[in-house]
């Protein structure tokens, strides 16, 4: 299991949510979870930056994954925000997390209360943009809608019409029960959830009555302008894993050690041309240094 983040480039609010957008994006997600069949938990999409709580059996599925979701989404946001630069500010970052029970409802929490920590909100009901919260109280999916640009340009180049709604279709994305508590029944799930959500939604009145502010709300956010950045963001070093235990902590460690050591020695086998090499699975291997000689080309 990974917990999966990515922020806009300057952390500009490329993604400030909106029913269009809304719309795009979860057709776009939808679009991404049945192709790579990834294993979906949570998601909470802010306007600079988003959180997904994701499961894969390979490192090339979550590769595939987001290489295709960013990559689509990025297109239909700056397509929709006439935004044309790069639109990621960097790489998404995965931070593995354990097995154990209280790290997965503790990431999931997380999750759900992004917006509520972050002032904008007093509940995640309020969130105007995309969140698992009422999709996982609810157990119905969501919906979104996806469009095949790649038909709709060569109809357009045939001078046929090219317009939006012939080629969309519906995408749905669907949120499983986390594997700590699949043994719950649907009704026990989605109450274990209003619970949490209730939670959040005490926490965040008492700190806004601790400290005299109100959240910004649901219209002051739709008001502002994608290309906007925020006057100040705040940037927390992010841990190598989200584990409840120093046990369970230390174990992903060494496991990370065991495969970095591997992937080490056959990088310098490669280098060094020490015959046949082996690496770790879900490893880049290292590019090799060109050679400073002209290209021969052969007759034929």
């Amino acid at each position: 299991m990974f917990e999966l983040t990515s922020r806009t480039l300057h952390g500009r609010f490329l993604l400030r949510p909106g029913r269009r957008l809304n719309e795009l994006l979860l057709g776009v997600l939808g679009r991404a979870q049945r192709l790579y069949a990834v294993e979906l938990y949570g998601a909470a999409f802010l306007s600079n930056h988003f959180h997904l709580l994701v499961r894969v059996e390979t490192p090339g599925q979550l590769s595939g994954f987001m290489q295709y979701f960013k990559g689509n989404l990025a297109k239909e946001a700056g397509r929709l925000y006439g935004w044309r630069e790069r639109f990621w500010g960097r790489r998404y970052r995965p931070i593995q997390v354990s097995d154990e029970e209280a790290a997965q409802v503790a990431r999931l929490r997380y999750i759900l209360c992004q917006a509520c920590k972050d002032g904008l909100v007093s509940s995640p009901f309020e969130w105007p943009g995309v969140s698992c919260a009422r999709a996982l109280i609810s157990g119905m999916p969501l919906t979104g809608l996806w469009y095949d640009r790649t038909r709709q340009f060569y109809a357009r180049r045939r001078g046929e019409g090219a317009n939006d709604s012939n080629f969309a279709s519906t995408e749905i994305v669907i949120f499983l029960p986390l594997p700590c508590w699949s043994h719950l029944s649907a009704e026990e799930y989605q109450a274990a959830m209003r619970q949490i959500v209730r939670e959040i939604e005490k926490e965040t009145a008492e700190a806004h009555a601790a400290s005299g502010t109100t959240p910004l709300g649901a219209t002051e956010i739709l008001r502002q302008a994608p290309h906007q950045r925020p006057s100040r963001s705040c940037r927390t070093p992010a841990p190598s894993f989200h584990a409840a235990s120093r046990a369970a902590r230390g174990s992903l460690a060494k496991a990370y050690a065991l495969v970095y050591a591997a992937y080490r020695e056959a990088s310098d086998k490669l280098r060094r041309g020490l015959g046949p090499v082996e690496f770790p699975p879900g490893c880049f291997p290292p590019r090799l240094p060109l050679l400073d000689v002209p290209y021969q080309f052969l007759p034929g």
